[in-house]
Parts: structure tokens; sequence; C-alpha cells
């Protein structure tokens, strides 16, 4: 076998790629750095890149009060149902939107390419909610993000890049518009599908601003919107029966239990990245190349 030989171009590319990888992961080092460092470093602003006088105190913390485990639950359960409905919304929209022979293809996609550019406002959505009674019911976290157009649009064009002689023999042999969807296209379309699940599980995740708009109950509030309420009241370390503990209210600081909040809230995202990853790149590459 040859050896491959190493370029210069090849040089140079490889080290603006790593420079830039480092460029987005040193700020996730220097927030999670500050979260697992003592009060005195964090105040006196030695925290950089790595942990000085480690502890736990801060993130124990926020896993500790009575409303995150509530509050988890609920973004737990929306980024499951949600995803899941976006999922199965936006994949029978696409697959018969990526069929030349719909009638009525054009009018409809424009249709879609309008509601993407322009969308009804907060008001209108909010009017719409309670006058369906979802305001303060945990479906309407749920049903605020459940389509996409520019998801289905990927999804849309993967469809149309997989071989149609596939599916006519599958129609030869007696298969349904079903049966070939959910038995044939479906398995070939892992990675968009991979990618999409990704991009609806991380909007329902972050989701902040449906809970602030169709949400007061405290017992339905997500994740995103408690911990935003933590930040607020990070230097209120007193609770109904006196102070904390109190190595655990030395170490409370604005900054280090603003930090702990964004590594509690950005590590189930970072479990289930891996998982995906090796989908995403093919997904986006095929999905957005077709018209």
């Amino acid at each position: 076998m040859k050896k491959k030989k190493i370029s210069v171009f090849m040089i140079i590319n490889f080290t603006i790629l790593i420079t830039l990888g480092l460029v987005t992961l040193l700020p996730v080092l220097h927030v999670f750095s500050k979260a697992l460092s003592g009060e005195g470093p964090v105040i006196a602003g030695k925290v950089i890149f790595w942990p000085v006088q480690f502890q736990l105190g801060t993130v124990l913390y926020v896993l500790s009060q009575p409303e995150f485990k509530n509050s988890f639950g609920v973004s737990v359960f929306v980024t499951i149902v949600g995803t899941l409905i976006a999922m199965l919304l936006t994949v029978t929209t696409a697959y018969p939107l990526s069929k030349p022979t719909l009638r009525g293809r054009k009018p409809i996609l424009y249709i879609f390419v309008f509601v993407m550019l322009f969308s009804a406002g907060m008001v209108p959505n909010y009017i719409l909610y309670r006058s369906l009674n979802l305001t303060n019911t945990i479906w309407a976290l749920v049903f605020s993000g459940a389509f996409s157009v520019y998801n289905m649009f990927l999804v849309k064009n993967f469809f149309e890049a997989l071989p149609e002689t596939i599916e006519e023999a599958a129609r030869i042999d007696g298969a349904s518009n079903m049966t070939i969807l959910f038995r044939i296209v479906l398995p070939m379309s892992m990675p968009v599908l991979a990618t999409v699940c990704l991009f609806y599980g991380v909007s329902y995740w972050n989701n902040y601003f449906s809970g602030v708009l169709y949400i007061t109950k405290a017992s339905l509030k997500p994740l995103q919107q408690y911990l935003y309420d933590l930040i607020k009241n990070a230097l209120s370390t007193v609770d109904a029966e006196g102070v904390v503990d109190i190595d655990t209210a030395m170490n409370l600081t604005g900054e280090a239990v603003r930090s702990a909040t964004i590594l509690v809230s950005t590590v189930p995202i970072l479990i289930l990245y891996p998982f995906l990853q090796r989908y995403f790149v093919k997904g986006i590459t095929v999905g957005s190349v077709k018209g």
C-alpha cells in the first residue's frame, strides 16, 4: 500500500480545524471549571480552564433543590414526547411532498416556505393556546415545538434522493404506501432521521420561552425556566428551616451557581449526542443539496 503524502494544504487545514475546535471547547471548559471550583478562586478570577480547589458543593446544591427533580421530569417528558410527535408529523408530511406526482404539490410547498419565513407572532400564538385551554398545561410545551418546516424540508430532500426503483419493486409485490414508508424508506433514512431527531431534542430541551409564555404554575416549569429562577436566587441560601450547610453556603457565588446550572442542563444532551453523531454529517449534507 502506498503511503498517503501529507501536503502543506492538509497541514494548514488541520491546524485551522483544530484551532477552531479549541475556540469552541475552551469556553465550555471555563464554565465547567467555575462550577467545580471553590468560592475564593472564582471571585478572584483565578479559574480559567481547570478547577481550582475542586468541590462539588455548587453542583449538589443545584441538584438538591426540591423543585429540581420536578422540573427535570417535566423537561424529560416534553423532550421525549414532543420529539416523537414532531418526528411523526415531519415524516408523514415530508414523504408525500417528496413525490412529484402529488397533486397540488407546488402550491403546498410554497405555503410551507411562506410559513417558514413569516410566523404568526407571539400574541396570536398565545391567543390560540388560550382559546384551546392549553395554557398552564404540559401540552403547551409539547405542541409549541411539534413541527419545523426547515426539518421537514431536510427529510423531504433526503427522501427524494432515495432510489425510486426500490419503492416500485415493493409496490409490484403488493406493499401499501404505509408499508413502504415504515418498512423500507425509514430504515434507509436513518442519517437524516437521527439528525432531525437531535435537532428536535435539543430544541425541546433548551426551550425556555414557551414556559415563560404559557406556564405560570411552578409544578409545570421546564428545567431551563427553573434554572433561570435559580440563578436569580443563587445568593439566597436560607431556606424555611434556616441557613443551609455552611460548607455549601461558602461555595455558593452567583458566578459558580450560574456555571453549575449550565453544567447540569447540558450534560443530558452531551450524553445523547455521541450516539447520533455518526449520522449527523451525512444527514445534513444529503438532506440539504436537493431542492
